[in-house]
């Protein structure tokens, strides 16, 4: 079992209409070399009013990347461990600050830890070093499929947590990489040594040994976890 984080901060907001932050881990490895290119001739880039519901933050453009208008994006979850999102998707959503643009993707690669595209456009080194700082978004629609024990953080996010007894533990607020494998940081309603209400928290490690079913139809995650620890 294994679970698609973000990278960086692996951080993964609940869906409110506004776009969240994804991640992944275990990625299979994308080839890195291989090119993909969208087929036919594309529009440039275009402002957008808003972005598709389903956006997902997947990573930012952080340089220009050769002289014939390439960016350089360093993506959430690394150009091998999830980084595929973003050499998949034939569009991406480009925001800074509150401008936002639709970006038709010409070709995007792997180059060692960051992805590198050309966007419909952006045709010289300048073009493309103007769009340094602008976050890119992909539609959850574009992800890669996944295995059938493998999951993406953002769709993890807010699910209800129970152990086999059936007693709730909370819901999943956020999943952290420690490195060695995701853990999902379940929220639970409490009370403080005051007796006013606050926010209790458990750290569940995303390891089979713990993690029994995810049942994303149900929105519920069974583990092996008592209440008490």
């Amino acid at each position: 079992m294994s679970v698609r984080d973000s990278g960086g901060s692996g951080r993964a907001k609940a869906v409110s209409r506004a776009p969240v932050s994804f991640g992944a881990f275990a990625r299979k490895p994308v080839e890195r070399n291989a090119v993909h290119a969208a087929a036919g001739p594309a529009p440039g880039i275009e402002a957008v009013e808003a972005l598709p519901d389903d956006a997902v933050e997947v990573g930012a453009i952080v340089d220009a990347y050769g002289l014939k208008g390439w960016v350089k994006v360093a993506a959430h979850a690394g150009a091998t461990q999830g980084g595929d999102a973003l050499t998949s998707a034939k569009c991406w959503w480009l925001v800074k600050g509150r401008e936002m643009k639709s970006a038709p993707v010409v070709a995007a690669k792997t180059h060692s830890d960051t992805i590198v595209a050309q966007l419909s456009g952006a045709g010289d080194r300048d073009q493309a070093l103007a769009l340094r700082g602008w976050r890119v978004y992909v539609r959850r629609s574009d992800f890669p499929a996944l295995d059938a024990d493998e999951f993406y953080w953002v769709d993890l996010i807010g699910l209800e947590v129970v152990n086999e007894a059936g007693v709730a533990l909370g819901s999943v607020a956020d999943l952290i990489d420690n490195g060695a494998h995701a853990v999902l940081r379940v929220e639970y309603p409490s009370q403080g040594k005051d007796g006013q209400s606050v926010t209790g928290e458990r750290l569940i490690p995303f390891v089979g040994v713990y993690v029994k079913a995810v049942d994303q139809a149900a929105k519920r995650i069974v583990v092996d976890w008592e209440a008490d620890y």
